[in-house]
């Protein structure tokens, strides 16, 4: 269950049941005192196309949790495990930053002009101000945040944007926003819910993107050394070199525990992996797959990236070197998640997909909420939006296979609770199922999470399948 709720405007989506569904269940006696072993099976319990109406996602409170590093004492008896992401990391209650009142999504969408949206914008620092629980005088806020009444080129170029989309993420949010209250999947008085400690640490340290640069001083291997794909084994560990070098795959329909520089991660079934930078692409070429489906999100450049030096990004020209061509199948579908930067937008649609030989069908909106229903961010604020972009084109193919393939609405909402951690994106997967054939190949470039099915590339590729990210829990039968 990932799709709760489907209209016309897109989907409500419930991302943490999708990470869940995969299955990171075992049914056997095998724990002992100790610890769990790094050759964890964990079989799957759900495709990972299926969608399906709401239901209330199990609690984790129906068994014992454990830690990933706790004991478990089974004294010969049978037991259930299963791993499941944290529920705290999907705790958004109130906005970032709260927006006025006539603001809110429950009172409607006002028609609002680029000239009137442009004149909030200028009084946005006394808004701004106006943060969660921040305790920061309106005074504070300004002397804070000055800016000039005369926008940028860029910021004009965002405005003008912005109000041609504005209604139609206003509305279908709304509308979205409702089932889900009438569902019980949102919840108008969550305020008496926000207490709950978050004991998990925010960032895991695992020092992936830094292992992908040490990774280019290793031995090049030859030809007759050289493996195309590294298969997990129950028995069998594997080294980083083994992991590095060629594409890791899990084809059983058990979940897996690999161990990397001492750090654990879940690898769902059905999946495969190539952790590498953008330098080392030739394993994923060698792996001699075509796909039908690819999502990319690529690190692009920004102000606050250069700022915080969070992450490394890639110039436009890095990004069109990617060998889309070379991995798609005919009448591949691209999906392609683009900055709010109009620079970015107008780079896709004009140079990058054409450069590719693809052409562009629909701009899509993915929107963030609160569990209440609100925009976790003011629609109306210049700074940053609670909506990110996804260009979806399809690659040029012959015309008589052009005509079988199913038809891409020019626009769509994918409206979701966001994690609080940095850049894990929602799942496609459920709404990219409406309209592709059933068990086609596809390929997500630039992942920091692996989903069963699909392949993924990144240096960051297991980012989020770090086991610190997940609860233990245990039934005895």
């Amino acid at each position: 269950m990932t799709v709760v709720h489907r209209l016309p405007a897109g989907w409500l989506v419930d991302h943490l049941s999708f990470i869940n569904q995969g299955g990171y269940e075992i049914c056997d006696s095998f724990a002992h005192h100790g610890g769990v072993t790094c050759n964890t099976s964990v079989p799957s319990t759900e495709d990972c196309h299926s969608i399906s109406t709401f239901a209330a996602t199990p609690s984790s409170n129906a068994s014992p949790t454990y830690g990933p590093g706790d004991a478990i004492e089974t004294e010969g008896k049978t037991t259930k495990i299963r791993y499941v992401f944290r529920e705290e990391f999907f705790d958004i209650f109130k906005p970032h930053i709260a927006a006025a009142p006539e603001e809110q999504l429950c009172q409607g969408c006002p028609e609002v002009s680029l000239t009137e949206i442009k004149a909030n914008s200028n009084g946005e620092e006394y808004q701004e101000g106006a943060k969660s629980g921040s305790g920061d005088s309106v005074a504070t806020a300004r002397k804070k945040r000055k800016r000039k009444c005369v926008f940028n080129q860029g910021e004009l170029d965002a405005l003008e944007y912005h109000s041609k989309v504005r209604k139609l993420i206003w509305e279908g949010t709304f509308h979205l926003v409702q089932e889900g209250l009438k569902s019980g999947f949102l919840h108008h008085a969550t305020a008496k819910h926000s207490c709950r400690k978050n004991n998990v640490p925010q960032h895991v340290v695992c020092g992936l993107a830094e292992l992908c640069e040490m990774a280019k001083q290793f031995p090049a291997l030859s030809g007759s050394d050289h493996q195309a794909v590294h298969v997990l084994e129950d028995e069998t560990s594997s080294s980083e070199q083994d992991l590095l070098s060629c594409v890791t795959e899990n084809n059983s329909n058990c979940a897996k525990i690999i161990v990397l520089m001492g750090q654990k991660y879940l690898v769902p079934p059905k999946s495969s992996f190539l952790l590498s930078d953008i330098s080392c692409l030739q394993p994923l070429l060698n792996y001699e797959k075509k796909y039908d489906v690819i999502v990319i999100d690529p690190p692009w450049e920004n102000k606050s990236v250069k700022r915080s030096n969070r992450y490394s990004h890639l110039s436009s020209w890095q990004i069109k070197q990617i060998p889309v061509p070379a991995l798609a199948a005919p009448n591949c579908l691209v999906v392609m998640w683009v900055t709010n930067r109009q620079k970015h937008l107008r780079f896709v649609k004009d140079e990058l997909y054409p450069h590719w030989s693809v052409k562009t069908l629909a701009e899509w909106h993915w929107v963030k909420i609160t569990r209440a229903g609100e925009f976790v961010l003011p629609l109306e604020s210049l700074h940053k939006k609670p909506y990110e972009v996804l260009v979806l084109g399809r690659v040029q193919g012959d015309v008589k296979e052009t005509l079988s393939v199913l038809p891409i609405p020019e626009h769509k909402l994918i409206v979701s609770i966001p994690c609080s951690l940095h850049s894990h994106k929602p799942p496609l997967a459920a709404v990219l199922a409406e309209f592709i054939k059933p068990d086609v190949e596809c390929l997500e470039l630039f992942a920091r999470n692996l989903q069963p099915g699909w392949t993924s590339w990144g240096n960051e590729v297991l980012k989020f399948q770090h086991i610190d990210y997940f609860t233990l829990l245990q039934n005895e039968n």
